[in-house]
């Protein structure tokens, strides 16, 4: 897949079209010391054209992304002692679930034993286009067989040492063979994965991998994962095929480092810098 390709994935936008015409993202993210995440994530997914976005989110801190995040809705949730998902909140987002088109779950959530209890029912619930990043990896690290029972279309978006706890390899083998262990995942339970790093890349269950070339080593910092789960689970919200989704996604995330990059060097980029380059990055393509 080249740049060229890209411009015919994004749905056409009609005259007399209105919010409820490009989709509505569900983002479970967030805990205590973790808002960023949650904010980076739902802010990303504002960026790249979901009609509407909610954020589920610990209800003890709803209120600070009330105020971090204007376009965004949110889903204050039953919470744990630790200020966490709690299992109660399963359903406060069951029952948003109809009312969505995708999900992006897991920044920032926390491995807290409920929490995981939380997302291990979840998943087995979903009946729309999901991704799930970060903790959420990490809590089904040790029970991979949740994932053959899941319904929808799925993407996992592992960093190498969130792949090695997938697969009970080394994260130096992943790094010496990751077209290999990302395919032998995906075709394992039937998703799509996202290995993160240099040369970010794509592989689906069919065989197919795509092998990113844009971004650069500023962007490993703290939140630019969580960027990309927003992205994509923006574009798996707006009706764009997980492969689509996946491709364009890592596409975008790694221009938008670049254009970053250029403006302020590599040493002191942000994830809010990626936030910031968006924008242009989605009309380098259009």
């Amino acid at each position: 897949m080249v740049k060229g390709t890209f411009k015919s994935i994004l749905p056409l936008r009609e005259l007399d079209s209105h919010k409820g015409d490009y989709g509505h993202l569900l983002v479970l993210a967030g805990s205590i010391g973790m808002t960023g995440a949650a904010y980076l994530c739902a802010r990303a997914g504002v960026l790249t054209g979901s009609g509407l976005v909610t954020l589920a989110i610990p209800k003890s801190l709803n209120s600070i992304m009330e105020v971090k995040l204007t376009e965004v809705m949110t889903l204050p949730c039953p919470e744990t002692r630790k200020q966490t998902f709690s299992l109660k909140a399963l359903k406060n987002i069951r029952d948003l679930i109809p009312r969505v088109s995708g999900l992006a779950i897991g920044p920032g959530i926390s491995r807290n034993s409920e929490t995981g209890s939380l997302i291990k029912k979840l998943i087995k619930h979903i009946d729309r286009p999901f991704v799930l990043d970060a903790d959420a990896i990490n809590i089904l690290a040790g029970q991979k067989d949740i994932l053959k029972k899941v319904k929808a279309e799925c993407v996992l978006t592992p960093h190498p040492g969130e792949m090695a706890g997938l697969t009970g390899r080394s994260t130096d083998y992943i790094q010496k063979n990751r077209k290999k262990t990302a395919v032998a995942l995906a075709k394992k339970y039937n998703l799509t994965v996202v290995l993160k790093g240099y040369q970010t890349l794509v592989a689906d269950s069919a065989g197919r991998v795509f092998v990113n070339k844009t971004g650069n080593p500023g962007m490993a910092t703290g939140g630019t994962g969580d960027i990309l789960t927003g992205i994509i689970g923006s574009l798996l919200s707006q009706g764009v095929t997980v492969w689509d989704s996946c491709c364009l996604g890592v596409y975008w995330h790694g221009l938008a480092g670049d254009l970053a990059a250029k403006d302020k060097g590599q040493v002191s980029l942000c994830a809010t810098d990626l936030l910031n380059k968006l924008p242009q990055a989605i009309k380098n393509i259009n």
